[in-house]
């Protein structure tokens, strides 16, 4: 049980660290189109630069949605319901939990 919390802990600060890095490159995407002109849809660079923000927008959305199974996986691991499916209840194969450490259902009720 320690091994696997050490687990979740550590996937949870790499998804953190992945958060705060997307975070500075957000920053930086913004402040370069600042430099440029606002008109996104006539200038050459617009759409790029408008594609570079919508791209780190989604792929930190998905690093926050991580960080939340994440964070739920280690409240089941506290509570002693980590590794049971919340939809049929039975065992969540250990094959699955080593793939997807955060899954809350077992392979048949995901499907």
């Amino acid at each position: 049980m320690t091994v696997l919390r050490a687990e979740l802990d550590a996937e949870r600060e790499a998804v953190l660290s992945q958060i705060a890095s997307l975070d500075g490159d957000f920053a930086t995407i913004v402040e370069a189109s600042a430099e440029v002109a606002t008109d996104d849809e006539h200038d050459p660079e617009g759409a790029t630069i408008a594609f570079e923000r919508a791209q780190v927008d989604a792929i930190r959305t998905q690093a926050i949605r991580r960080l939340a199974d994440l964070d739920h996986a280690l409240a089941r691991l506290s509570e002693g319901r980590y590794g049971i499916c919340e939809s049929c209840g039975r065992q969540i194969g250990a094959e699955r939990l080593e793939a997807r450490p955060a899954a809350r259902t077992c392979i048949s009720c995901a499907r």
